[in-house]
């Protein structure tokens, strides 16, 4: 939920209180808990408290009233807008150096998707999740930073402007690989084909994955590097973008 008025945004949910309290604490403006929750917060609230932060013990009709949900687990805590930076020729340097794994996301869906998404994203240790500029379907929202479990601690959120001159200027440093449940390639293939274009080289990898209606756009498949697929029965066409990126994350992971 948003608070128009001070540009905050709440986060709910214990695993996703307790990972911003963690690891960036300083974000944290207002604090809101049950009471049942004191003892396990002590620690925050003197870090709130030195720093002249506020913090309130509250029932669960107040913080349903703070974060406008019932899954609140007990804790709220408010934050000042998320704001995503665009991808810069620097993160592209690192996220290709250093060899590491992002996620390239069109029109994901939700906000559901997109948390649950980022929490299998920090658990394979992803870098990047990287939203196109232009898509309003997937945002960081209350509900994405509860169903992410902490996750959104644990990963740099890009944006990017213009995806097909992005795609053109890291195919040369970065591994492409588009999920395309008609693709060729089966997920198994995915330690060859990275073997093959890494050829000793240490290459980032960019996992690009669009929605479950339409996918990735033809476009976007033109600067992949590879197109590969999850194999199923048939039954269904595809599975739900959630699930598809953590067996394509756990693959990459395992290479």
């Amino acid at each position: 939920m948003r608070n128009k008025l001070t540009n905050e945004l709440a986060v709910c949910g214990w695993n996703a209180v307790i990972a911003l309290g963690e690891t960036h604490p300083e974000r944290i403006n207002r604090l809101f808990f049950r009471e049942d929750r004191l003892n396990l917060l002590t620690k925050l609230c003197k870090y709130m408290a030195e720093r002249k932060r506020p913090y309130k013990i509250c029932d669960d009709e107040e913080l349903e009233q703070v974060c406008k949900s019932t899954r609140h687990q007990g804790v709220a805590a408010m934050i000042d807008e998320p704001v995503v930076e665009g991808l810069s020729r620097e993160d592209l340097d690192t996220w290709a150096g250093e060899g590491k794994t992002g996620l390239l996301l069109f029109s994901v869906g939700n906000d559901h998707n997109l948390g649950a998404i980022v929490r299998t994203a920090a658990f394979f240790d992803v870098s990047y999740v990287v939203l196109s500029d232009t898509d309003e379907a997937a945002r960081l929202t209350t509900s994405a930073y509860r169903v992410a479990e902490g996750g959104m601690e644990h990963v740099t959120f890009r944006k990017l402007k213009n995806p097909l001159g992005f795609l053109k200027s890291a195919s040369e440093s970065l591994v492409i690989i588009g999920a395309d449940h008609r693709a060729r390639l089966r997920i198994r293939d995915l330690k060859t084909v990275v073997g093959k274009h890494r050829a000793g080289k240490r290459l980032g990898i960019a996992l690009v994955m669009g929605n479950e209606e339409t996918g990735i756009s033809p476009e976007i498949k033109e600067y992949c590097t590879s197109l590969v697929r999850i194999p199923g029965s048939g039954v269904m066409e595809s599975l739900n973008v959630a699930q598809a990126a953590a067996l394509f994350l756990h693959e990459i992971y395992e290479l």
